[in-house]
Parts: structure tokens; sequence; C-alpha cells
């Protein structure tokens, strides 16, 4: 019975020793690429150091393979449907159709990009906030296009009647190159 926990603890005492020295060497190897240090000689023989104390980036393409492309020129003012795939209970899946008109358009056309869209259902307004290149949305689609003032159209959420119409504008369609 001792012999068998004397050589568990010799055991454990090896691998101690190969966890201790692995992760020697990875702090060495992440200090090496951290505080990369870079010589530069001017004219006047004088030699400056530029020390870079930011990680390299090594998958700069991450970002960008996950925008979307196929993305419409989406304004504030703009009525569009937006399809939400839902999962549901029992791994299934179904798309949800929110249409209505958008209020803002904030952060651009990057990945933090989203956009506020408000619809009246039974006198209620609702109001939901997309993020425009989440995979939760599978399409956006510009249905009526809008002439506006403004960027952000928050003015609508008191207006009624007259006062929420906005001047439609003719939706201008991509031409197909052939």
């Amino acid at each position: 019975m001792t012999e068998e926990i004397k050589k568990e603890a010799e055991v454990q005492e090896t691998t101690n020793e190969e966890v201790v020295n692995e992760t020697v060497e990875n702090v060495e190897s992440t200090e090496s690429t951290v505080a990369e240090v870079e010589t530069e000689t001017s004219p006047e023989n004088i030699t400056t150091e530029n020390v870079s104390t930011e990680p390299e980036v090594k998958h700069v393409g991450i970002i960008e393979s996950n925008l979307k492309t196929d993305l419409p020129n989406i304004r504030s003012g703009d009525t569009v449907k937006v399809y939400q795939i839902l999962k549901e209970k029992n791994n299934k899946e179904r798309t949800q159709i929110f249409e209505g008109q958008v209020l803002a358009v904030k952060h651009g056309k990057g990945i933090n990009g989203t956009i506020t869209v408000r619809k009246v259902i039974g006198g209620i307004g609702v109001e939901k906030i997309f993020p425009i290149h989440t995979p939760a949305v599978s399409k956006i689609e510009v249905v009526k296009r809008t002439k506006t003032r403004r960027s952000k159209l928050y003015y609508l959420r008191d207006a009624k009647g007259r006062k929420a119409r906005l001047k439609a504008v003719a939706i201008e369609e991509k031409e197909e190159v052939e």
C-alpha cells in the first residue's frame, strides 16, 4: 500500500515539473511577441528603438469574413422587412418577419452596425434594435423608401396621424451587368 502511494507521489512530482516547464516556455514566448524591438538608423547615425507593446493580430480576416455582403442600402425612414430566425423547442427553426419603419441607423455598416425598427401593433408601438450582421437575421428587404431630412427619426414615437407621415420616394433598383 505504501509503495503505491510513493509511486503516485513520484508521478505527480514529474507532472508538476513538466507543467512548470511548459508555463515558463509559454511566458517567454509571449514576452518576445509582446515587446518587439526594432532599431532604425537616422541620417545623423543615431539609433532609435521603437517598442511595440501591442501583440500581433494573427487572424486579420476574422471580422471581414463575418460581415454580410448582400445588405441593401438602409436609411432612416425606410420601411423594411427584417427576416429573423427564431429557435424554438425541439430544435425547430422558423423565420419571423418584422416589418416597420427605420428610426435610426447606428454605428455604420461595420460589425457593430445596428438599425432601430418601429412598428405599431394594435395601437402600441414596438421597437426592435437589430444588429445587421448577426446570424439571427437572415435577410433585410427594403419595401418603401421615404424622403427625410434627419438621420434619427425619434420624433415619430410621439407623432400621430398626418405628422407621422413621410414623403415616399421611388426605390432605385441595382442594374445587373451582363
